[in-house]
């Protein structure tokens, strides 16, 4: 069964699309990520423009992440405080992410980015949080106790000025890199469709030291409100945002994000992390062979349509 999608102007599998963005939406709430890091590329895989695939991705991931929220919510694993601090910066990154979308795009460079852009950071982010968390599960198998750090002992985040009180995360921790981390994700939210979890989750544990407990709720908070600014704004600037695609996505992601809380629950904290890290790597990887292969066409005759 097939359907056309307007924007993208071709027509797709309904089944495919639909597989999509359930396994997306339950790798969303097992994680806390936004799933963008997937959607996106899967799309592209599947022959949707980049320009597309960008902005629709970063709508699915607004869907998955209120269903994955709203249950983080209800357990009381959700730092609506500390979430509200990331969106201050994160809508800010995202306004000037959107500007250097746009930027791109009308320079003729805007797929060729998304791309190398995707390879780095996931290459990157993957292969750290594989290596740390088959650390740790060694030390795990081995019955050895984790590092014990002295009492009082913090990193230079921590003795950063405008100190605020987060009560539910139980730190006192200063707004400047809470903020600074919320920009940079909202810049990687409007250029590459992603929520930024993948980044943000291991920021928030390993740089910020914010509990384990709290961290996935709260990095979904701040994708809801960022990505789905980034989304209205995309429509309204680019014309890039195919509602089509992006219903049958959203519809297929809350439903996968349900149970992707509940699978989530029940694995330990490096168990997790190593999975993701899998996961993030191997997307990298397959985005880096798609750079460098060689094409079955080499040549290409791609016609945009005129915006209204």
């Amino acid at each position: 069964m097939t359907i056309y999608l307007p924007i993208a102007e071709l027509s797709v599998n309904i089944f495919i699309i639909l597989g999509m963005g359930a396994a997306v939406g339950f790798l969303s709430g097992m994680f806390g990520v936004g799933g963008g890091f997937l959607i996106t590329p899967l799309l592209i895989f599947y022959n949707i423009p980049p320009v597309v695939a960008v902005a629709t991705g970063a709508n699915q991931v607004v869907a998955s992440s209120i269903s994955g929220a709203i249950t983080h919510f209800r357990r009381g694993t959700l730092d609506v405080k500390l979430g509200s601090v990331l969106l201050i910066g994160g809508i800010s990154g995202a306004t000037l992410g959107i500007w250097i979308f746009s930027l791109l795009r009308s320079i003729g460079q805007l797929d060729l980015m998304i791309s190398l852009l995707y390879v780095i950071f996931l290459g990157t982010v993957g292969g750290l949080m594989l290596m740390e968390s088959l650390y740790a599960m060694r030390r795990a198998a081995r019955n050895e106790a984790p590092i014990a750090r002295r009492p009082g002992h913090h990193n230079w985040v921590h003795r950063l000025p405008l100190k605020m009180r987060f009560k539910k995360s139980k730190i006192y921790l200063s707004v400047i890199p809470v903020i600074a981390l919320g920009f940079g994700i909202g810049i990687l939210t409007s250029v590459m469709g992603v929520g930024g979890g993948f980044i943000m989750v291991p920021a928030m544990i390993y740089l910020l030291r914010i509990p384990t407990n709290v961290v996935v709720g709260t990095s979904l908070f701040q994708i809801i409100f960022v990505t789905a600014y980034a989304t209205i704004v995309q429509a309204a600037t680019n014309y890039s945002v195919d509602i089509v695609l992006a219903f049958v996505l959203m519809v297929a992601g809350v439903i996968g994000a349900q149970y992707g809380v509940r699978v989530g629950q029940r694995l330990r904290g490096e168990q997790l992390r190593a999975l993701l890290g899998l996961l993030v790597l191997a997307v990298g990887i397959r985005l880096a062979i798609a750079l460098v292969a060689r094409p079955a066409d080499i040549y290409s005759i791609v016609m945009e349509a005129a915006g209204p």
